[in-house]
């Protein structure tokens, strides 16, 4: 019996001697999927409660004792505990001085506090090494073993040593540490968990106008006005028929807006002269947000796309089509085959298809999984190249559909074009925009900036025939 016991952990227990023991104050949901997270990885693991008789569920192997016999059993203290509580850390100053006490805390909502909870940490109990760690990390991703979640731990403290044992504590868990610095970052950190899609919220935003905008301008055309000018009721087109117009033209104007700002960029690196120079911060966060946007305009493609298959089991279409058959039937009367419509028809669905393939090509490469396996190269031609490539694709979908009702006057409503032609006014100025920065006038000047090249430094001299640029 006792070879089948060494036999069945003799890793645990070789690691735990050399992992040394870990303290956690606290026997709450987190505490406990910290701790069994350690016990896994080596740890020997002593909890600290205010009332050790009655905790339950703790992790199989962990000793559970009053705050101050815990805190003299390991040097390392996780305190995951809520900053209310603290208090009782008053009473343990003495026998905590020297030691690393690891906040893992979070707040309700941002700002809460004047100071970070490790600031204040670190003024309760001055004589500790404060650091800020872990407070990224959900008990639901150390209980699945971080495989399906986020590993990156933030580590913010005063103590270089003292955030080098945490780091290495992180590293052993299975997690990356990142050094934010002081514990002046705390603050920071520990609003990082409570931000809700901090770089989603733009690309939605804008999205959500788009949409808007586009549905009210398409019910005027399409519902109002034949109401008022004939007392026809249209509104069954609110369901299908205008959404199916709205989703593909935000999804081309959300993809044009991608490029934008890289254009934008360029075109003010070329007006100064050098690219030592910030853009503006409105700037800055578009750039940031360009893969989600990308990834919202991929997903009102995907609705297009839905909607166009349903399109032939509507009521309306079928209505149409056996009136059409009847009519054809009475009058004994066939519609000539016209070339150049079937032409432009099977133009329009090619290019369709292709810009779809390609833009889900887009959006599968920016996924982490993928992105990681291809270097800066091969992702910079798939989300440049072909991302352009996929905006002429889906501008010419666009404009084939058009065909020669661009130019019509009877697609005007109340002097309102039709709505894919407003679609067609980013894309097509970005598209302008961008042949003009590829031609090799432009194009070589704007690479020199980009390698560090400046207009009105002394060292601006051309490397060719030792002229100065102009």
């Amino acid at each position: 019996m006792e070879k089948t016991c060494a036999d069945e952990f003799p890793l645990t227990v070789d690691s735990s001697e050399k992992q040394g023991v870990v303290c956690i104050f606290g026997t709450g949901d987190f505490g406990k999927s910290l701790g069994l997270k350690m016990l896994q990885c080596g740890y020997s693991v002593v909890f600290g409660s205010r009332n050790p008789q009655v905790s339950s569920l703790l992790p199989r192997g962990a000793e559970v004792l009053c705050y101050s016999e815990a805190a003299s059993r390991s040097d390392v203290i996780v305190l995951a505990v809520h900053r209310e509580h603290y208090d009782f850390l008053a009473e343990l100053a003495d026998s905590l001085k020297g030691r690393v006490l690891i906040d893992v805390s979070n707040n309700q909502k941002m700002n809460q506090y004047p100071e970070s909870n490790a600031e204040y940490l670190a003024q309760l109990v001055p004589g500790a090494h404060v650091v800020k760690a872990f407070n990224t990390i959900s008990a639901w991703a150390l209980q699945s073993g971080t495989l399906d979640a986020s590993r990156q731990v933030f580590v913010c403290g005063n103590d270089s040593k003292a955030k080098d044992r945490v780091m290495d504590i992180a590293r052993t868990l299975g997690l990356t540490p990142l050094d934010q610095g002081s514990l002046v970052a705390a603050k920071e950190i520990e609003n990082y968990p409570l931000q809700l899609f901090p770089m989603w919220r733009f690309p939605f935003y804008l999205s959500s106008g788009l949409c808007v905008f586009f549905f009210v301008y398409c019910a005027i055309r399409e519902v109002i006005y034949p109401y008022v000018t004939g007392k026809t009721d249209s509104t069954y087109r609110l369901v299908v028929s205008i959404p199916n117009r709205v989703f593909p033209i935000t999804a081309l104007t959300l993809l044009a807006l991608v490029y934008l700002p890289g254009i934008l960029a360029a075109i003010l690196q070329l007006y100064r002269g050098t690219k030592y120079r910030r853009f503006p911060n409105w700037l800055d966060h578009w750039m940031l947000c360009r893969k989600q946007l990308g990834l919202v305009a991929l997903g009102f493609a995907f609705l297009h796309a839905i909607y166009t298959l349903v399109i032939p089991i509507r009521y309306y279409v079928r209505w149409r089509l056996r009136n059409a058959t009847i009519t054809q039937a009475l009058t004994n009367k066939d519609s000539p085959f016209s070339s150049s419509t079937a032409w432009l028809s099977d133009s329009y669905l090619a290019l369709g298809i292709l810009g779809f393939f390609l833009f889900l090509l887009l959006g599968i490469t920016s996924l982490p999984s993928v992105s990681n396996m291809v270097n800066w190269r091969e992702f910079r031609f798939v989300q440049s190249k072909l991302g352009y490539l996929t905006l002429v694709l889906c501008t010419a979908h666009t404009l084939v559909y058009g065909g020669k009702r661009f130019l019509s006057p009877s697609i005007l409503i109340w002097s309102l074009p039709s709505a894919y032609i407003l679609a067609l006014i980013i894309p097509c100025t970005v598209l302008v925009m961008k042949f003009i920065l590829i031609m090799p006038c432009i194009d070589k000047t704007l690479t020199r900036i980009r390698q560090g090249w400046e207009r009105k430094s002394k060292y601006a001299q051309s490397t060719l025939n030792g002229k100065s640029d102009i």
